[in-house]
């Protein structure tokens, strides 16, 4: 059960003393949103609360009603008091010296966004699908802008040691003078409000706008600063938004770079990025160890390796087939139905390897294809060598008049044309 003295003395404490790390606790919500129990949450109406000239009173009343909220399991109600507290703790913050602030903002936003989706969860009206969460991003926008547009210059290697000693204060839960202070700058905290708007981006499916966050955070390099946590998030969404847009080689640097820095306990964090990552090196030719796939279960794309190591078309349409859903929800079906190409190729050179020949007839092909269940007739086969052909993967040509693929006697399946350079 909330406690409004207990609140308002964390409140009160950290305000005075701008106790940054005092800050954060003050403003956290319960860890979890209990279910209902059928208790109605109760409201806090309390008077002005004047803290060094700023007035807390309405943000500890909003702040109250949200935990009474999360308390009785109201995911709605619970959002409607934390948009009230992320609105009033917003001005607060523009107003606020340096950038002590910050981290607590950070919190709030989090808040945010985990209560948005949880009421979200709770409605079962069809019309009004996200709705506290497109809410939630006009009051996300608002706290971005505010750190952003501060004026107080920022060093990134300050930003950098300031999060370090943020989060061993937090880790060992020591008081001592914090290095967010009421000199600093607030675009200390723009890369973590980015990474929480890029996730209700993706979710709300308007990708659009994650170049309105983009450019002016590396044209400051922004996106160099704060916590490897911040970083490694950041560089996931970007891979992701690469690969999205047909950017295949900074997607994988992206992406490589989000997993290669991702705690390694974090094994569903790493297991996300390799969702992505995985099809992308699959379509630029590096296929993963089936060791890495049974590490963090990837098992869906098991059957998309193998079908790809040995040209086995059968294996990798149908692992296609089976986690076709899954991969369309997760937007890489389209490039790992690319990845086929890849197959072929494989194919074709398993074929050249048994017969031995460099003159190969259309219907040795047709009847491999045969075999694999495929129904398949000669044009068809012309039309995928041609495309092959065209692309490298293949060099030779086609005699049409003779249905026969004419390969070259030096290296005509060349591997650097598959595997992508860096």
């Amino acid at each position: 059960m909330v406690n409004p003295q207990t609140v308002q003395h964390q409140l009160q404490s950290a305000a005075s003393n701008y106790d940054s790390e005092g800050m954060v606790m003050a403003v956290s919500l319960p860890p979890t949103m209990k279910a209902k129990t059928g208790e109605t949450p109760k409201s806090f109406k309390l008077k002005s609360l004047m803290i060094r000239d700023c007035d807390y009173g309405g943000l500890l009343g909003s702040l109250l009603d949200a935990h009474s909220a999360a308390e009785a399991g109201d995911a709605a109600k619970c959002y409607e008091a934390q948009a009230s507290v992320h609105s009033k703790f917003n001005r607060i913050f523009s107003s606020s010296e340096g950038n002590w602030l910050v981290p607590a903002l950070i919190a709030v936003c989090k808040n945010t966004h985990k209560v948005a989706l949880a009421a979200d969860k709770e409605n079962e009206n069809a019309k009004q699908r996200n709705a506290k969460l497109q809410n939630a991003v006009q009051l996300l926008q608002d706290s971005y802008s505010k750190t952003f547009n501060d004026r107080t210059e920022y060093q990134v290697s300050e930003a950098l040691d300031a999060w370090k000693f943020h989060i061993e204060a937090l880790l060992t839960s020591s008081k001592p003078n914090s290095p967010f202070d009421t000199k600093g700058s607030k675009k200390a905290g723009v890369l973590a409000i980015v990474n929480e708007l890029f996730g209700m981006y993706f979710r709300l499916n308007i990708l659009r706008l994650c170049k309105n966050l983009i450019k002016p955070v590396e044209t400051r390099r922004l996106n160099e600063s704060g916590t490897m946590g911040q970083m490694v998030t950041y560089r996931y969404y970007i891979g992701r938004l690469n690969m999205f847009e047909d950017q295949h080689n900074l997607a994988e640097r992206n992406l490589d770079f989000a997993f290669c820095h991702c705690h390694r306990n974090s094994i569903q964090n790493k297991k996300r990025i390799l969702r992505y990552l995985v099809p992308i090196k699959l379509y630029r030719g590096r296929l993963p160890s089936i060791r890495l796939l049974d590490k963090y279960g990837l098992d869906e794309f098991k059957p998309l390796v193998e079908g790809i190591r040995k040209g086995d078309l059968r294996t990798f349409q149908s692992g296609l087939v089976k986690y076709q859903d899954r991969f369309i929800r997760q937007g890489t079906y389209l490039l790992l139905e690319k990845c086929k190409t890849v197959c072929y190729r494989n194919l074709f050179k398993r074929i050249h390897m048994i017969l031995q020949k460099h003159q190969i007839s259309l219907n040795h092909v047709a009847n491999a294809f045969k075999w694999l269940g495929l129904q398949i007739d000669l044009d068809e086969v012309e039309c995928i060598l041609a495309n092959l052909i065209y692309r490298g993967y293949v060099r030779g040509y086609l005699s049409h008049s003779k249905r026969v693929l004419v390969l070259s006697k030096r290296d005509p399946f060349p591997t650097a044309a598959v595997i992508a350079k860096e």
